[in-house]
């Protein structure tokens, strides 16, 4: 059976909206970085900048050179904060770059070390992370930043439930660790205490998709949708599950389900086909 991989890499990009974070943007789409890096190739801070300024107009340039130098001249943190911040904007309003973006947010959430940045800044790269396009050299850096500051935050509030998922999402998706067990157990942690936590349960479904565990992610993603009836990402992950499960059927009903809910023509149209082509 033909996988239906790349569909729902297209249905996940116009349903969500978000692309790839909740920012203000340009009406151009915001792009990652151009990579010129393969895939083993280690992927770090200084690299992400780099590769993200061969690809700036001129123009660009030079004002991307004046954030830079207020910033080398910061005399005190809360002016290295401001223009951290400046260059996050820039990355995103301006040059519609990914990558570096979540650079200086994850900079300026350093900077502030409040619980609300932290988490903030740590939620923007897993859900880049998460996304089924995302490049794979990229997954031990959005990981590894993430785990960064998630661990801050919760040195600051141990109890914050979805730090800790996010923490176990680290590990579940970002090719940090041999052992992807510290992330399902981190996960578990939370939903076994509150079963009704539909975030944890949406990861723990992904992790068993990932995992090839499918009956177990429809189980969890049932969960998901009765709780957050509108959760449309839920939707297409079932989804998928069910016609990976070969359980057509199913599937079909869901993917029925989220073209009912679409208002983007484009994806009504590919899920209409990917429906008549699990008829036949």
């Amino acid at each position: 059976m033909k996988k239906p991989q790349v569909f729902v890499v297209i249905i996940a990009l116009v349903l969500l909206g978000l692309l790839y974070f909740v920012a203000p943007r340009s009406n151009n789409e915001l792009k990652p970085a151009s990579s010129n890096s393969a895939e083993n190739q280690t992927v770090t801070n200084k690299s992400i900048i780099d590769d993200a300024k061969t690809s700036l107009s001129a123009e660009f340039k030079i004002s991307l050179l004046s954030i830079e130098n207020q910033l080398s001249r910061s005399k005190n943190t809360a002016d290295s904060l401001m223009y951290t911040r400046k260059l996050a904007r820039f990355w995103a309003d301006s040059a519609n770059r990914l990558t570096p973006y979540l650079y200086y947010t994850y900079s300026a959430a350093l900077l502030e070390n409040s619980e609300k940045s932290l988490t903030f800044a740590a939620q923007q790269l897993i859900d880049n992370l998460i996304t089924p396009d995302a490049p794979p050299a990229l997954l031990p850096w959005m990981a590894g930043n993430a785990k960064v500051l998630l661990e801050k935050a919760l040195e600051i509030n141990p109890n914050n439930d979805s730090a800790i998922i996010n923490l176990g999402a680290c590990y579940l998706f970002g090719n940090i660790s041999d052992n992807p067990m510290q992330g399902i157990l981190k996960v578990k942690q939370v939903v076994d205490k509150n079963p009704q936590n539909a975030y944890g349960q949406f990861i723990l479904a992904l992790g068993g998709k990932k995992s090839g565990q499918y009956d177990k992610a429809i189980e969890r993603l049932l969960i998901v949708v009765s709780l957050q009836p509108s959760n449309l990402e839920a939707m297409v992950h079932l989804a998928e599950c069910y016609e990976l499960a070969n359980q057509k059927e199913d599937a079909i009903q869901w993917y029925t389900k989220v073209k009912d809910l679409v208002n983007v023509p484009d994806a009504k149209s590919a899920i209409t086909k990917r429906i008549k082509e699990l008829k036949k």
